[in-house]
């Protein structure tokens, strides 16, 4: 048995295009999914370290508690696909647990790589993201051994606001993920 756990963004759910292709993707590779559809999070976050931090602890304890009948120990393999605030929470559920979880993200945050396994993962940024700094990402990805592929122009959800361009963004990213999840 193979298992992908899709962990989404605080806006960003399942049903948008980062996520929504990667559980194809991962599907298409014969993982069995499961989503971790957080909720209620307090309004305006962005930008007080506060918030962030109890965005965080509430989105974790979601993940506990959806995850807490998920027999692990069976899995063959295991995948964390995530965005956001989900990079945090995936990378910090699989050190928790002590998973051995490949990790896809998409745009994470500095805080990913506080839990983040060394080598174990591959990251997705915007140059234009404004809820990480490229050198905070650079530096994490580095210092943990996890490839790095820029998006540039693009923001937080990949997307530069040029249609055809982010339809060749996603193109591009969902293909190189999928090289990764084969060959990485």
């Amino acid at each position: 048995m193979k298992i992908a756990v899709i962990f989404p963004g605080i806006g960003y759910h399942t049903d948008k295009p980062l996520l929504y292709y990667g559980k194809k993707l991962a599907r298409a590779h014969g993982y069995e999914i499961r989503e971790v559809p957080y909720k209620n999070f307090k309004p305006d976050i962005k930008g007080d370290r506060q918030k962030m931090q109890e965005a965080f602890e509430h989105a974790l304890g979601q993940a506990e508690d959806m995850l807490k009948n998920v027999r692990w120990a069976e899995a063959e393999e295991l995948l964390f696909i995530s965005k956001s605030i989900g990079t945090v929470v995936a990378a910090a559920y699989a050190k928790r647990h002590a998973l051995k979880a490949r990790q896809i993200y998409f745009t994470p945050l500095a805080e990913t790589f506080l839990f983040a396994a060394e080598g174990e993962g591959i990251a997705f940024h915007g140059t234009a993201d404004p809820w990480a700094f490229d050198a905070d990402i650079e530096k994490g990805c580095a210092d943990k051994r996890i490839p790095l592929i820029t998006v540039p122009g693009a923001n937080h959800s990949l997307e530069t606001g040029d249609l055809m361009r982010d339809l060749s963004n996603l193109s591009s990213v969902m293909g190189t993920a999928a090289d990764w999840l084969i060959g990485g």
